[in-house]
């Protein structure tokens, strides 16, 4: 799947479910096959649109999970109680199934390998979603292009979470830092730690910024995304650190929906 420069007509297209991957208790991956799709950006989402027996329409957002390298496109779902989009996509949908889908969309939370400097990731719950494409487009890219380059975007992402058999991807996570020094993964349990937990037990605050996170002096480039409220406060905190705002990126959701 390779970016595509030249401006693309944003139409709706029926994908196929290839493959359902569990993810957590509550999430899973839904990997579709998604004909003449254009290629997309890592950070950029779709809209999914389902349309019921007598005609009733509802429509979200979600996140892309998977890199631009990818040939097929993968989307990463929360299940929400009170939902309409998700308990099906978490539920029901199975391979072989189809869903209108549209994308891909925005053009400003998205990042290429290409872009040099340290890479900050800040993510809470299934925030983790546009950053996880931006890891795995990291990592496609610099194993293409050989070990040094590495070096060229160290990468920290610090990952906030109620508990741990709530982390999303945290297997592939784990498997990412222990391939390459240069990404380092920390992260934060909020509600329920096991008594061997030895890491963050609290919300992302400021000393815990400080200790992660390079100083502003270094510039680097910040991507943020999670829920509204952990969103304006790591943004608002990094730029009272010192972070140009400029080079700090968030993006938000809700508990309706949202792209992530």
């Amino acid at each position: 799947m390779n970016r595509v420069d030249t401006p693309q007509r944003i139409v709706w297209r029926l994908a196929t479910v290839v493959n359902v991957v569990p993810e957590t208790p509550r999430t899973r991956t839904i990997v579709f096959d998604v004909p003449e799709w254009p290629g997309h950006r890592a950070g950029q989402h779709v809209d999914v649109r389902l349309t019921s027996e007598d005609g009733y329409q509802a429509e979200r957002s979600y996140s892309i999970a998977s890199p631009p390298e990818d040939s097929r496109l993968s989307l990463t779902v929360e299940k929400l109680e009170d939902g309409e989009v998700s308990p099906y996509l978490s539920d029901d949908l199975r391979a072989g199934d189809q869903i209108e889908l549209r994308g891909p969309i925005g053009g400003y939370f998205v990042w290429d390998v290409s872009l040099p400097g340290p890479l900050l990731l800040v993510a809470g719950g299934s925030g983790i979603v546009p950053l996880m494409a931006m890891l795995r487009h990291r990592d496609v890219a610099l194993e293409r292009a050989g070990a040094l380059a590495r070096h060229q975007v160290p990468t920290r992402l610090l990952y906030s979470s109620r508990k741990w058999d709530e982390v999303i991807y945290r297997d592939e996570l784990a498997r990412l830092a222990e391939k390459d020094p240069t990404v380092e993964v920390t992260h934060t349990l909020t509600r329920e730690q096991s008594p061997e937990w030895t890491g963050f037990r609290r919300r992302i605050d400021r000393a815990m910024l400080e200790q992660v996170a390079w100083p502003a002096s270094e510039h680097p480039r910040v991507f943020v995304c999670g829920p509204t409220p952990l969103v304006e406060s790591v943004a608002g905190t990094l730029v009272e650190l010192g972070h140009e705002p400029a080079r700090v990126k968030t993006e938000r959701f809700g508990p309706t929906g949202g792209s992530a």
